[in-house]
């Protein structure tokens, strides 16, 4: 069994959380929060980690975006682009690449960022080995050549490493080494700040956290001296709040004490929500996909012929013309928007002749009544609980039993472990991390990710390790994209998975009052370009009109 790269943090930091609460139940910097009109709200699914070394969700991807900055951004129309660094050089083998910074730019502190904040941001990521350490296996050595130089040297080639560097997250070095707790994990470096960044932050980005209750909200406010400016109407505050219950979220909005709702409200909640004055929805098309992970480690899920059975029975056209309106049937492990994604691969239709046909090979097929098959939906996820029953009834169609239970977003984590705590099947949005299907075909289903919520599938296949190795390491696009064609190919034959649509993301927000440049974007028919966890809620674009927002009160 492997376990690796963040597959203890959600269990230790719930622990630590709770600590942390009877002691001190929330931590605020300066005077009391005040409301304020200027103010951009969104829900979102807690346990909220906002360190760079630690968070990789949804949630925490959207608090790191606006909080933390790296050398590339992500920008979701534009792709990804300069930001920290203003050029880089690439070696000729592709072992090396320099980067220059900017030399404007403060932390939230007023530290000056420096080179040495980038070397130590990477190095405190791979000794921590949790979050987004998996992208940066390959880098070997990583110094300051000057005050505003940094040289990264890798021990193979990575064809997509700049894009890859959308994750690395820079911190503040002198401010994580003063806040150390010792003796520690990691040696001299104590707990490496990883208690502290619980409730503080030590980055240069647009906003800095002023509140964190844990496992309740994140409040952050605009950070004045950044670098790169603010719109007069910019939000002065952003809140993450620990909340999707339908009911509440639309509660919410009609107060307007919401201005944008998470991804995974359920379609006739947004569409009630959206017949209120001043709120519209939009429709983004993310790099998401809707997946029944399927444990092979587990009886009866561990039998190939068996997951054949279950893929052919599974009424995927329905998932899109019913649940998930307007997102496409999912073409393979790898969304269709994605570079990178095979075209014209051979994929799991409805098909009950076949899926019986599989069922019949597999070794379970005589004791089906002794195999249950133990499906997990997450809780704040209302929507996943019609995927779970429309699963149960298609099982049905062949004669397998299907117990759903339904389960809260750290308990998924938590059981994520180890494979004999992981169901046999859960239900899971999946995205990308940096835009190119290496991202997902890496993070799913490489051995070195099993033990965390993206693989649960806990494959460990070898074949399928030394395909996506040999893909990142060629830097030549065409044939890294051939490779990758043939670990898509390889998992479809293996079937650890059910993919069922590639999301349409659809969002309920203020646009009576709350400016969103993406969402004007999508409205006159625009394309995105970098759609990644937590790249659409770049709050720092936004702007508010409180004038606007008074008006639809006094309604």
């Amino acid at each position: 069994m492997i376990i690796k790269y963040g597959s203890t943090k959600k269990v230790l930091f719930l622990l630590l959380a709770v600590v942390l609460l009877l002691q001190v139940g929330s931590i605020c910097k300066g005077q009391a929060f005040r409301p304020d009109e200027w103010i951009v709200r969104e829900p979102g699914a807690f346990p909220l980690y906002p360190d760079p070394a630690v968070g990789d969700d949804n949630i925490e991807c959207i608090a790191l975006n606006n909080v933390y900055e790296g050398l590339v951004f992500a920008d979701p129309i534009e792709g990804v682009k300069p930001h920290l660094a203003t050029e880089w050089e690439i070696a000729p083998d592709g072992m090396k690449f320099t980067f220059k910074l900017r030399e404007d730019v403060k932390f939230h502190n007023g530290d000056e960022l420096t080179a040495e904040d980038v070397v130590f941001s990477m190095k405190r990521l791979q000794t921590i080995g949790e979050g987004f350490a998996y992208l940066y296996e390959a880098v070997e050595d990583v110094k300051a050549l000057d005050k505003y130089t940094v040289e990264f040297t890798l021990s193979e080639p990575i064809g997509p490493f700049v894009e890859m560097l959308v994750r690395l997250y820079i911190v503040n070095k002198n401010q994580v080494m003063a806040n150390l707790i010792t003796p520690g994990q990691y040696g001299e470096f104590g707990d490496y700040g990883k208690r502290w960044l619980l409730t503080n932050d030590a980055g240069s980005g647009p906003y800095t956290i002023r509140e964190m209750e844990l496992e309740s909200h994140m409040l952050a406010e605009k950070f004045e001296d950044y670098w790169g400016g603010f719109h007069e109407n910019a939000p002065n505050f952003i809140k993450l709040i620990a909340t999707g219950e339908p009911v509440t979220v639309r509660t919410l909005l009609a107060r307007r004490e919401l201005e944008i709702t998470d991804m995974w409200q359920p379609m006739e909640s947004l569409q009630a929500a959206a017949r209120l004055e001043g709120i519209e929805l939009t429709y983004l098309p993310c790099a998401q996909n809707l997946q029944i992970m399927l444990n092979t480690k587990r009886a009866p899920t561990d039998d190939i012929h068996f997951r054949k059975a279950l893929a052919y029975c599974m009424d995927c056209e329905t998932v899109a013309e019913k649940i998930y309106l307007g997102s496409p049937v999912s073409e393979g492990p790898v969304i269709a928007m994605v570079p990178g994604h095979k075209e014209g691969l051979e994929t799991y239709t409805r098909n009950l002749d076949k899926a019986k046909e599989e069922l019949k090979k597999s070794k379970y097929y005589m004791e089906l009544d002794k195999y249950p098959v133990l499906l997990s939906w997450i809780a704040e996820v209302p929507e996943e609980e019609k995927i779970a029953l429309l699963f149960q009834a298609n099982a049905a169609d062949i004669g397998v039993k299907v117990e759903i239970q339904k389960k809260q977003w750290g308990q998924v984590i938590a059981d994520a472990m180890r494979p004999e705590t992981t169901a046999n099947g859960t239900i899971m949005f999946v995205g990308l991390h940096y835009p190119e299907a290496g991202s997902m075909l890496k993070s799913r289903y490489h051995s070195s990710t099993c033990g965390g919520w993206e693989q649960m599938e806990w494959l460990q296949d070898d074949q399928v390790d030394m395909l996506i190795d040999k893909a990142l390491g060629t830097v030549n696009k065409e044939e890294r994209f051939a490779l990758y064609a043939e670990v898509q190919e390889r998992l479809v034959d293996l079937c650890p998975t059910l993919w069922l649509v590639d999301q349409a993301e659809v969002r309920a927000y203020q646009a009576g009052y709350l400016d969103w440049p993406l969402a004007n974007h999508m409205k006159v028919g625009g394309d995105v370009a970098c759609p990644m966890l937590g790249t659409f809620d770049y709050f720092r674009d936004m702007k508010v009109f409180p004038d606007k927002r008074a008006a639809l009160l006094s309604k």
